[in-house]
């Protein structure tokens, strides 16, 4: 019997996303299983580690790493991918520093040289002790397996058994009985955590891929990202955050340009899909793009309702697209699609407009002779409309694509936030670990009030920058003096101070030093 494991993996999608977004931007397919290993533009990104979104090595201490190691080759990055896991993470120091001749590489018996010039000197994978063993002491294939087997799920006893035939059969092959002792005793400790090479290889080569694919189509790729994580909005920040560093711009739905999912337009601009519009079914979305696919372009949102299926895209779907600003191509304004317009909305209108046109066709095109004559039917005239303050169109749009887009109510503070405070919102909980002091700002998203074990009131309030979000607990004075200074949708500066606890020197108090508009 053969037991097969399939893990389903999010990252061969994101792949094929981006394959995807490339065929219709440029036309011609990408053949991503036979990219070249040594790409100068794809080392270049791992070695300033630029791997946000990437897969396998993505995290802030893996980028730290690749900067310090410099990786030119495919096995280096195997490697790391291998070690940068608790236990062998003890290595990368040693194996950055030989990496660079900074520590000699040395080798407890020079025949090793074989098995570990790849890593430096530093045994990295299982198939390197089994290969060594096989070497040293003439293990067979079987006997390497049974040692990698031992040493992974610590069996003692075949570890004893096996450590005595190490030791004697790597004598009689003429090596130093206290040169064999400590490579045993290295590989005790080593070989629990030891990585299987082939699997460490396969997953380097998709996160290669990925880095790839960054590195070359860069707003094809985190297109594909994007549309991966639609039901994760905090990683669609992170996601959207990352591709502002990279210089790329990420805008709205927009009903001419925008594909289902995430898409990259002509001009290199991500545009958001329009599936990602709250309350637009799957149905909606097909008819719109079907229709735009065969007889071009919408002109004018009459056009749009003209032609496109209203049974499949009904009202509510119409509405929430206009007011995620699917319809600001035809210089429209969100609000009036809620404009009240004679006992109905403005929207109302427009799909009663749109009904009654393909009705009149659908009669033109089943009259026998064909001899039936179109009735003019008036467009409903634009409604006067009191624009609404770009906070109130701003929380629409964030309501309906989970995100601010087309602005942000903290734009006016980007100055005071980038040089007047110390911490951003996705650092603050690293932040409140160390003594010192703390300051930011933000928007006020959520202020909850709640009763502790011990039966007293604390507050949590939940503050929001362009990074993403931040909960700040206030528990006893900060609680009582300034709970009431916190309101909902209100932008505000933190002054905070982390002190030793003079009750228990551990643990750090928190104290609001200042806090203003």
């Amino acid at each position: 019997l053969i037991k097969m494991d399939f893990l389903g993996l999010k990252t061969l999608s994101i792949i094929k996303e981006a394959q995807y977004n490339i065929k219709l931007r440029y036309g011609h397919e990408i053949d991503i299983e036979h990219i070249p290993l040594d790409d100068p533009a794809t080392f270049e990104l791992y070695c300033k580690g630029n791997t946000t979104s990437t897969f396998q090595f993505e995290s802030a201490g893996m980028q730290n790493s690749l900067r310090s190691l410099q990786p030119n080759k495919f096995e280096d990055l195997i490697a790391m991918n291998a070690l940068y896991r608790p236990g062998p993470m003890d290595y990368i120091p040693t194996f950055i520093a030989r990496k660079h001749g900074e520590e000699p590489i040395e080798y407890d018996i020079p025949c090793m040289e074989k098995y570990l010039k790849e890593t430096y000197g530093v045994t990295v994978y299982q198939e390197q002790v089994m290969l060594l063993s096989r070497q040293l002491a003439s293990f067979t294939r079987g006997e390497s397996d049974m040692l990698r087997k031992a040493m992974g799920k610590k069996q003692i006893d075949k570890m004893n058994k096996l450590e005595v035939k190490f030791m004697k059969q790597g004598e009689e092959n003429g090596h130093d009985p206290k040169a064999l002792k400590k490579i045993w005793e290295d590989w005790k400790k080593f070989a629990s955590y030891a990585f299987n090479k082939s699997h460490a290889t396969c997953y380097t080569w998709v996160a290669y891929q990925t880095a790839y694919l960054k590195a070359h189509y860069p707003a094809e790729y985190m297109a594909g990202v994007l549309s991966r994580n639609l039901t994760a909005s905090d990683k669609m920040k992170v996601v959207m955050g990352e591709a502002k560093r990279m210089g790329l711009k990420v805008l709205g739905p927009d009903i001419n340009e925008s594909i289902e999912k995430f898409g990259v337009n002509k001009d290199g601009v991500i545009r958001f899909g329009l599936a990602a519009v709250k309350g637009v079914g799957a149905n909606a979305v097909k008819a719109i793009i079907e229709e735009r696919n065969a007889n071009g372009a919408y002109k004018d949102i009459y056009d749009f309702v003209e032609r496109v299926n209203l049974s499949a895209c009904n009202r509510s779907a119409i509405e929430n697209l206009a007011m995620a600003g699917a319809f600001d191509c035809f210089g429209l304004k969100r609000e009036m699609f809620v404009q009240p317009m004679f006992d109905s909305t403005y929207t109302d209108m427009l799909v009663k407009y749109g009904q009654s046109i393909q009705n009149d066709k659908n009669s033109l095109q089943l009259s026998l002779f064909g001899d039936l004559e179109p009735i003019e039917t008036n467009r409903p005239p634009y409604p006067t409309v009191t624009p609404w303050s770009q906070m109130a169109l701003l929380e629409k749009e964030k309501e309906l694509v989970t995100m601010y887009l087309s602005a942000h109510p903290l734009d006016p503070y980007a100055m005071e936030l980038k040089y007047g405070c110390n911490t951003w919102c996705d650092q603050f909980k690293e932040r409140e670990e160390q003594p010192g002091t703390v300051t930011m700002g933000g928007l006020v998203t959520k202020v909850q009030t709640k009763i502790s074990r011990k039966g007293t009131e604390f507050s949590i309030i939940e503050i929001e920058d362009f990074t993403g979000k931040a909960d700040l607990r206030l528990f006893g004075r900060n609680h009582t003096n300034y709970k009431d200074k916190f309101h909902e949708g209100e932008t505000i500066y933190l002054e905070l101070s982390y002190k030793p606890s003079r009750y228990s020197p551990d643990r750090l108090d928190m104290n609001i030093e200042r806090i203003q508009s």
